[in-house]
C-alpha cells in the first residue's frame, strides 16, 4: 500500500491506496492525529507527498514516516512526467501541488485540452493543451484572502459572514458576493480564451462548493486531484 499527502497551506489531505482506495482524508497542519493513526496502518511500503506548507510543515510530516520506518518522498516539478511538459520558464519554480494536479488531470483527459482549477488558500488556473503541454497559468488568492485584504487594508470593511446576492444589499453580502464573483469571473475568462470548444474545466480544492453554482461554463467536480497525480506519479516510478 502507499500513502499519498497533500501538504496545502491550510490543510493536508490524504489517501492510503493498494488495489483500491482504503481510507481518506484532510486535517488541518495542527491536528494530524487521524493521519498519525493512517501512517501506522500495517502493509504500507511507501510515502509520497507534495509540499506547498513551507519547510518546517513537511519535516513534521516527515518525521511521521520516519517513526514508522518509512522516508517520505517529496514530489517537485520536473520539465516532463507522465505524459505532461511543463513549458515554465523555470520548471522547478512551479508548486508541487500545480503539477501533481495537472499530471492527475492528464490521466483523467489524456486527448483533451483541460482548465485545472484548484480553489484553495490560493486559486489557481492551470491550462493543459490537448498534447500534454502545460502552457501557463495564473494564480490569485482564494476567497478568504480576498475577504481577508478588505478588511485589513479599509477602516469600514470588516470580515463580516455573509452569503452571495446577485444584487447584494448589506455589507457583509456584497463582500463575499464580490469575492466570489471575482472567483467565478476569472475562471470564466481563462477557459473561454482558451478557444477549444472541446475543453474541459476541472474544479477541485475546498472552496469549490461555493464557486460551483457561479460558473457559467460547463465543468466536472474533482476531489484531490494532486492526490490523483501523486498516485500516477507513484506508480511510473
Amino acid at each position: 500500500m502507499m500513502l499519498l499527502i497533500d501538504a496545502g497551506n491550510s490543510r493536508i489531505k490524504w489517501r492510503l491506496v493498494g488495489e483500491s482506495v482504503y481510507a481518506s482524508g484532510a486535517c488541518t497542519h495542527d491536528a494530524t492525529a487521524e493521519l498519525a493513526a493512517c501512517i501506522e496502518t500495517p502493509g504500507i511500503t511507501r510515502v509520497l507527498g507534495c509540499n506547498v506548507a513551507g519547510p518546517a510543515k513537511g519535516e513534521a510530516l516527515a518525521a511521521m514516516a520516519v517513526r514508522r520506518g518509512l522516508a517520505l518522498e517529496w514530489v517537485g516539478s520536473s520539465a516532463q512526467r507522465c505524459g505532461v511538459r511543463n513549458m515554465y520558464v523555470h520548471p522547478a519554480r512551479l508548486g508541487a501541488d500545480r503539477w501533481a494536479g495537472l499530471i492527475g488531470a492528464r490521466g483523467r483527459h489524456p486527448d483533451t485540452a483541460v482548465l485545472m482549477v484548484m480553489a484553495g488558500t490560493a486559486t489557481t488556473l492551470d491550462i493543459l493543451a490537448a498534447d500534454g503541454r502545460f502552457v501557463g497559468g495564473m494564480i490569485l488568492p482564494g476567497v478568504a484572502l480576498m475577504r481577508q485584504a478588505l478588511s485589513e487594508g479599509t477602516a469600514q470593511l470588516p470580515p463580516l459572514a455573509g452569503r452571495y446576492r446577485t444584487r447584494p444589499r448589506d455589507t457583509a453580502d456584497a463582500i463575499i458576493s464580490g469575492c466570489l464573483s471575482a472567483q467565478a469571473g476569472a475562471i470564466e475568462r481563462v477557459f473561454r480564451h482558451m478557444g477549444d470548444a472541446s475543453a474541459v474545466c476541472l474544479l477541485s480544492g475546498g472552496n469549490a462548493d461555493e464557486i460551483d453554482p457561479l460558473l457559467d461554463i460547463p465543468f466536472q467536480r474533482v476531489e484531490n486531484i494532486v492526490l490523483d497525480g501523486l498516485y500516477r506519479i507513484a506508480r511510473a516510478a
